[in-house]
């Protein structure tokens, strides 16, 4: 055997992104590469790209860009691009920046160690893509990038819902739910390697089951994933409010295991807006679903996010907007200004809004979002919590509450009684204060 390669990679966008990243990482962990963190020790470098948005775009452009520096002045022999800036541009990527040696589209990942072989091999530029609707299965040859104790499980792929301004349809496929058999078996992998939270994600993953069993079987999934050993935490993200029924309802609010958070992604409440979106939901079901949960499940933590900007969208229909969010205070927003993206339905309609509106009502409902945000924190004032550790540095301990899903939601900080607490544990702590968007606390009790 010749000396191992060594293989950088960088991962922008989404985390069903991050998965197929640390997959392709597992198949390339074997005899023939090491995997590198510092990009100048780097023989082979892959972006796994995202392109949802323009400034995802961006960010990915830049990043292509700035690896191929490494052609240069680093070690770099292969320039590597996948993900859906490949699936979408494949051509104009190769076309247009020379270092790119391969393009791989989203259902080709898999094949990320021959791609690389036979640009080695061949000193010929590769292109695979068009395999969008590929069957996934459980591949245990996967390295987390995130910390081993929290792990996401993308439990289908590709989508049906078709929104009209979303490009992710042509890129990533028709709905395909994987069997909760080659779910299980991945988390059991995951748990006998130390996860105790996982994260469900899928474009939607209100919908999983429908296309295999007929019907929507994600309540069935949870419950089953609930009865591994060593799993804690499950956390649902991604659920499309029109498909999240009793079953689903009931299961979050009797299983002990799931978090009591939601991530629904409603978009807007303004009904003519919604329809010119082709989302399935309206105001009315909109607010009665948050009504619904939080009578159902107390303490439930509901996530959000939101487009402004939409082509068309009035003052009056996004102060609608504006007034929906004041009057329900939703635990969690992101505000997102519309990206009008070509191959798009939305791309075409004629009423585009200028980008100055769009930035300032961003603005104004982040700021809206804020106190709300500051004023629903105080009201955890006194009250205990289960926090997972997940950093400890100048006596300081850094965790999250079954309220807070990784990178995008709070923090708790505890400063005391924190001798024997390590990453990846547990614990109970009192609310004692708030910062800007976090919480501060102390130690009540502790349990790895």
């Amino acid at each position: 055997m010749g000396l191992k390669l060594n293989v950088g990679m960088v991962s922008l966008g989404c985390d069903k992104n991050r998965v197929d990243s640390e997959i392709m990482l597992g198949i390339l962990s074997g005899e023939r590469y090491n995997i590198v963190n510092n990009e100048r020790d780097a023989d082979i470098l892959i972006v796994n790209t995202c392109c949802f948005i323009e400034s995802a775009k961006e960010e990915s452009i830049n990043t292509i860009l700035e690896l191929a520096e490494n052609k240069k002045i680093g070690k770099c022999k292969a320039l590597i691009v996948s993900g859906c800036l490949a699936e979408r541009y494949a051509d104009d990527l190769l076309s247009e920046i020379p270092e790119i040696d391969a393009v791989i589209g989203t259902g080709n990942y898999l094949e990320i160690d021959n791609v690389i072989q036979a640009v080695l091999k061949n000193e010929e530029r590769v292109k695979r893509i068009n395999n969008i609707n590929y069957n996934i299965d459980f591949n245990k040859n996967r390295i987390l990038t995130t910390p081993q104790y929290t792990a996401y499980v993308k439990i289908a792929e590709g989508c049906n819902n078709n929104c009209s301004y979303c490009i992710i349809p042509k890129l990533r496929g028709n709905y395909r739910s994987r069997s909760i058999e080659s779910i299980l078996n991945e988390i059991r992998y995951l748990a006998k390697n130390g996860t105790k939270e996982i994260i469900l994600v899928a474009q939607d993953t209100s919908k999983y089951g429908i296309d295999l069993y007929g019907k929507r079987s994600l309540s069935r999934l949870i419950g089953s994933i609930s009865k591994i050993d060593g799993i804690q935490w499950i956390r649902i993200l991604y659920c499309y409010p029109e498909d999240i029924d009793d079953d689903l309802i009931a299961e979050i609010k009797n299983n002990d295991k799931v978090c009591k958070y939601l991530d629904i992604p409603i978009q807007h409440v303004n009904n003519e807006i919604l329809k010119k979106m082709r989302r399935a939901s309206s105001r009315k079901s909109i607010a009665a679903l948050i009504e619904k949960l939080r009578k159902n499940i107390p303490g439930i933590i509901i996530r959000t996010s939101l487009i402004v900007g939409f082509p068309g969208e009035t003052e009056e229909q996004f102060k609608e907007l504006y007034d929906f969010l004041k009057e329900y205070s939703i635990d969690r927003v992101g505000v997102f200004i519309y990206s009008r993206e070509e191959g798009t339905e939305a791309f075409y309609f004629k009423d585009q809004i200028d980008k100055k509106i769009k930035v300032s009502r961003q603005m104004r409902l982040m700021a809206l979002q804020r106190g709300i945000l500051r004023s629903l924190n105080k009201q955890k004032i006194g009250k205990v919590y289960r926090v997972l550790v997940e950093d400890i540095k100048d006596d300081c301990m850094i965790g999250r509450t079954y309220g807070d899903a990784p990178d995008i939601d709070g923090l708790v900080y505890v400063k005391d009684n924190i001798d024997n607490i390590k990453k990846g544990d547990f614990m109970d702590v009192k609310i004692t204060g708030i910062l800007d968007y976090d919480l501060v606390g102390v130690v009540e009790h502790e349990f790895s």
